[in-house]
Formats: C-alpha cells, sequence, structure tokens
C-alpha cells in the first residue's frame, strides 16, 4: 500500500520525480582548434566538418625505372663478344679481336644496343664504345638493322634515367649520320622514340652568370634532345618535320 501511495504521489505531482542532468559533449578549452582530418577524395568523409581532403600523389614521370639484366651483360659474361679491354695513354678502348667490317651486324649491333640501359663498368664502357665503333665501320650494314635497334633504343629512353637518356641521345646523332638513308628509315618509328623526350625536353640548366660545365660534356638534356631533333629533320627527309611536329610536339 506504501508503494502504490508513492506511485500515485509522483503520477500527480510530476514536480517531485528527481531530475536528470543532461550529458553533454566534453567542451573543447576556449581558444582550441580541432585538427584537421586527412581523407580522400570523392568520399562520405572528404565532406565532413574539418576534413582535409588528400591531394592526389605524384604521377612520377620523371621517377627513374628499374633497370632489368641486359642480353648484353649475359653475353659478355659468357665471351661471345670478340672484344677486349686495352689501356691507352688516352684512357680505355676496346681492341676488337676481328675486324669490325667482318662483323655480322644484324647480331651484334642490336645486342650492343641493348647495352645501352647498362650503367656499370665495364659493360656499359663496352656497349656504348662498341656502337660507336661499329657505326663507324659499318657502312652498308647498318641500314637493314634499322628496325631491330629501335627496341633497345626505346628500353634506353623509358629508363628515364639522364646520364642513359644522354648517352641514348649521342648514340642517336651518330646513328643518323653513320650511312645514307638511316635517318629516312628511322621516320616511321619516330612514335616509338621520341615521346619519351617531351618529358625532358624543357629541363635545361639555368645557371646565369655562373659556369654550366654540362654543357661542356654535352650533359645538358635539354640541349641534347633540341641536337637530335634538328639532326632527325636534317637526314629524314621531307616528311621528318610533320613527324617530328606531331610526336615531339615541338613549337
Amino acid at each position: 500500500m506504501v508503494a502504490e501511495k508513492e506511485t500515485l504521489s509522483l503520477k500527480t505531482c510530476p514536480d517531485k520525480r528527481p531530475k536528470r542532468t543532461p550529458l553533454l559533449a566534453p567542451q573543447p578549452p576556449p581558444g582550441h582548434q580541432p585538427h584537421p582530418r586527412l581523407s580522400e577524395g570523392f568520399t562520405v568523409k572528404a565532406m565532413m566538418k574539418n576534413s582535409v581532403v588528400r591531394g592526389p600523389p605524384a604521377a612520377g614521370a620523371f621517377k627513374e625505372r628499374p633497370t632489368k639484366p641486359t642480353a648484353f651483360r649475359k653475353f659478355y659474361e659468357r665471351g661471345d663478344f670478340p672484344i677486349a679491354l686495352e689501356h691507352d695513354s688516352k684512357g680505355n678502348k676496346i681492341a676488337w679481336k676481328v675486324e669490325i667490317e667482318k662483323l655480322d651486324y644484324h647480331h651484334y649491333l642490336p645486342l650492343f644496343f641493348d647495352g645501352l640501359c647498362e650503367m656499370t663498368f665495364p659493360y656499359e664502357f663496352f656497349a656504348r664504345q662498341g656502337i660507336h665503333d661499329m657505326l663507324e665501320h659499318g657502312g652498308n650494314k647498318i641500314l637493314p638493322v634499322i628496325p631491330q635497334l629501335i627496341i633497345p633504343i626505346k628500353n634506353a629512353l623509358n629508363l628515364r634515367n639522364r646520364q642513359v637518356i644522354c648517352v641514348t641521345l649521342k648514340v642517336l646523332q651518330h646513328l643518323v649520320v653513320s650511312a645514307e638513308m638511316v635517318g629516312e628509315a628511322l621516320v616511321p618509328y619516330y612514335r616509338q622514340i621520341l615521346p619519351i623526350l617531351n618529358i625532358f625536353k624543357n629541363m635545361n640548366v639555368n645557371s646565369g652568370d655562373g659556369i654550366d660545365y654540362s654543357q661542356q660534356k654535352r650533359e645538358n638534356i635539354g640541349d641534347l634532345i633540341q641536337e637530335t631533333l634538328e639532326a632527325f629533320e636534317r637526314y629524314g627527309g621531307e616528311d621528318a618535320f610533320i613527324n617530328i611536329k606531331v610526336t615531339a610536339r615541338t613549337k
């Protein structure tokens, strides 16, 4: 009976009910700024308050690609090349065990071009010096081998290594003038060779009043690209200019 009276009194007198204090969220101290929260774009969190959208990742256009084992290194370690290292008063050079004119260019020249990707001694020295020696003495043997050289050239440029690109551009300049019709034979392959040069063609060193020693060593990649394109246009025939214009996006 006593319990019933208490419940009746609570119903008739609601003011006697115990008051509950509402639970409030803890308030930050005055002057405190909430930390922004990083969130991915195009998500629900990106539209919330105090959220900062994380920017897109770097495209990596200038990032160097990892090198892969080359066929040139495999053949060199196996002793299949008729070459040896000779020390001279002017430096190192290749001692050919056979006459260069008698080499099978269809077999050896693409292998040496494959060595353009090498960056360690002695592989890089033998590959680059061997290419220049063969181009200098090749004559009419060079032109039929041009289609086999495109993929090694493309692979070397796609490494996006500054040193490898500079060496490859010098080789291309030598290749164009090595024999007749070679410049014109390269025109159909501009779409495979030249697009990568669009990324690096504006990388000229602005040293102001200082001395840019890379120009003396011919290691300024922007200048080398311009020289290569001019050589392609000079020796590529009447269709060279329009193809360079389209693929290299020159002004």
